[in-house]
């Protein structure tokens, strides 16, 4: 994952808490300030990420072929990651609609992205604050290291955003089947 979308996936530019607070450490100490007993605990401990607001970016989303063919005219209709929501005309915290191209802002500015899926049923949204993916209908951030349809928007976004290419790790370092870092070791 970029750090661009690992950032993403942490929540930190969502307004989640980062994962370097601590809003699972109730859960961690079983609530009451007290220790676990021994074998107690253990699926809440691996949950602890999770409560502190990490997530792991889905490697394949069934909703894909709801988006327009990556074309250069499609890809023109990107607009500049600074653009206000359509709606309120709110400068941050904005999302693109990877099917209609329509900005709109997030969850916890108005909530227009989130109406915009429950009108539309457009349910692919990247998000110009990080540029993270997000799949409505899955409830989940998708990996645009793994999923080669995402790469084009994505590439025009960051291009935009930042005034350069993204650094995708190369495909023959993705086990696009499992959506694990695989392969084996280049050799010199």
């Amino acid at each position: 994952m970029s750090s661009s979308s690992s950032a993403a996936a942490g929540g930190a530019c969502s307004g989640e808490p980062s994962s370097t607070s601590r809003p699972g450490k109730e859960r961690e100490d079983g609530g009451d300030g007290g220790g676990r007993k021994e074998g107690e605990g253990d699926t809440d401990f691996n949950m602890a990420g999770a409560a502190a607001g990490w997530v792991e970016a889905r490697t394949s989303c069934p909703h894909l072929p709801a988006m327009p063919a990556a074309g250069a005219d499609e890809l023109a209709r990107v607009p500049p990651p600074d653009s206000p929501c359509s709606r309120c005309h709110h400068p941050a915290e904005n999302w693109l609609c990877l099917i209609c191209k329509d900005v709109l802002c997030s969850r916890f500015i108005n909530k227009h992205m989130l109406y915009h899926y429950q009108d539309t049923g457009h349910c692919l949204a990247l998000s110009f604050s990080d540029l993270s993916v997000w799949c409505f209908a899955c409830d989940s951030y998708l990996d645009v290291q793994s999923i080669l349809e995402l790469r084009p928007v994505y590439e025009v976004a960051h291009l935009m955003k930042f005034g350069q290419r993204p650094p995708f790790r190369s495909l023959d370092v993705l086990d696009l089947s499992s959506g694990q870092n695989g392969g084996s070791p280049s050799q010199s």
